[in-house]
């Protein structure tokens, strides 16, 4: 992976090419950025994209890297324990029972119940998976259900809905006319999560971003721009970091 270097400071970035790009553009994550360009671009050419934003990308890198520290830590998935759902912070209520395996349900919070003999070393990961599972499965039926009702009324109808597990994006519409969603918009309020459905739906019909993608989006939700704007704020609170305890 090449490196930016910025004085002492070394920043990796992801170089990508397409014929279809007319000009550089940068995308950037907490760890790295991605640098797409025309491609023909010379590494000249390369060169002077980085310098010309250079300031840019040294306060984005901090900036994300500051919103990933604040996102939720998890040390144990023991009673009293919180995680993101629907755009709140949620209690966890552990239960030992007689059954086989792990059991998630929700009721003004989450009532897991776990076998009594399962060890204190294995129940915490075997927990975070059953919680995991609950959950993507949960965002599917709710993306399902937006589909369905708004589809519907719209005459968007796409091949399916596939929940992912992506790094960099919240969803994306295939030439299959397949939408794939990330399962962290479980954490986000309900509405939110229908704007991101949306949002693929309409790439049903326009390809791009341009004017008429969004005069789509807003006759389909009027609101989309507060609901977007949730997003954008408040990406970085959508998940957990399990964080393990130093011996």
């Amino acid at each position: 992976m090449p490196v930016y270097r910025i004085g002492e400071r070394e920043i990796e970035y992801t170089l990508r090419r397409s014929p279809k790009a007319r000009k550089a553009s940068l995308s950037v994550t907490p760890q790295s950025f991605d640098l797409l360009v025309p491609e023909g671009a010379t590494e000249e050419q390369i060169y002077s994209v980085l310098e010309r934003r250079r300031g840019w990308i040294i306060e984005t890198v901090q900036h994300m890297q500051e919103r990933a520290r604040a996102q939720t830590r998890v040390y144990q998935f023991v009673t009293g324990a919180k995680i993101p759902y629907r755009g709140r912070m949620t209690k966890l209520t552990i239960e030992p029972f007689e059954g086989s395996l792990v059991e998630v349900s929700f009721r003004n919070g989450f009532q897991i119940r776990k076998p009594h003999d399962l060890s204190l070393d294995a129940s915490d990961s075997i927990i975070e998976s059953a919680l995991r599972l609950w959950l993507k499965r949960r965002v599917r039926e709710d993306a399902r259900d937006f589909v369905r009702r708004q589809g519907e009324r719209h005459g968007l109808k796409p091949r399916g809905v596939q929940i992912k597990d992506q790094k960099h994006m919240w969803g994306s519409c295939g030439q299959d006319r397949q939408i794939n969603l990330n399962w962290h918009l479980i954490f986000a309020p309900k509405p939110v999560l229908e704007y991101a459905v949306v949002h693929e739906m309409c790439h049903l019909k326009h390809r791009n971003h341009g004017t008429e993608f969004w005069d789509l989006v807003g006759r389909v939700l009027p609101d989309w721009k507060d609901r977007k704007a949730w997003l954008d704020k408040n990406e970085h609170l959508l998940g957990w970091e399990k964080v393990e305890t130093s011996v």
